[in-house]
């Protein structure tokens, strides 16, 4: 199992109630498994709209199940963002 940090932004860390937490997961839809169940309710909603980035790479249309987590990394949860 690798160890390493989500972090929220904007709506995601509101949902969640933090700005970061680590992770300990093979992948990403492992991550967000877990992540769904510490914060069930409007994380949950949130996660459905949003992009990743692992690592600063985005993760695009891959399925989260096939993104590999690495030890010590990051996985940025970016939900929509209005204006530019």
């Amino acid at each position: 199992m690798a160890q390493g940090t989500v972090r929220y932004w904007a709506a995601a860390k509101a949902a969640a109630g933090v700005a970061e937490e680590p992770y300990e997961a093979e992948t990403l839809a492992e991550a967000l498994d877990a992540a769904r169940e510490r914060h069930p309710g409007e994380l949950v909603r949130v996660l459905r709209r949003c992009s990743f980035l692992i690592d600063g790479d985005p993760v695009g249309t891959r399925g989260h199940e096939t993104v590999r987590l690495a030890e010590g990394g990051t996985v940025e949860v970016l939900p929509p963002f209005a204006g530019g």
